[in-house]
């Protein structure tokens, strides 16, 4: 949810032109990394969790893949950049630690 915040805080500063493009997928796939997890959870089962899991993992690749274009072409400066892939690269490894940590107790 904190990676999500910070995206529509950072996307707020993009031109008006990028509002059906990166503003949107960055807002779209930041969001749906919460949510997938939210969704796996609540299906009370843990190989739906694990997979709900796994489709967050490739939203955050996605969100990263965005972050990194919006640097290249200038809309994004170095430091929000920096920041964001930071923060992703937190909410990935806290990502495969759950799922592992779910595959050994179901193991």
């Amino acid at each position: 949810m904190d990676l999500a915040e910070r995206c529509y805080e950072e996307t707020r500063l993009f031109p008006k032109e990028e509002v059906y493009g990166l503003t949107s997928q960055i807002r779209r796939c930041s969001v749906s990394v919460a949510a997938n997890i939210a969704e796996g959870y609540g299906r009370d089962s843990d190989g739906s969790f694990v997979q709900f899991l796994r489709i967050s993992q490739g939203s955050l690749k996605e969100l990263e893949t965005h972050i990194i274009l919006s640097g290249r072409i200038g809309i994004l400066k170095q430091d929000p950049v920096t920041d964001l892939l930071e923060r992703a690269d937190e909410v990935g490894r806290m990502l495969r630690g759950l799922i592992r940590s779910i595959q050994r107790k179901t193991a």
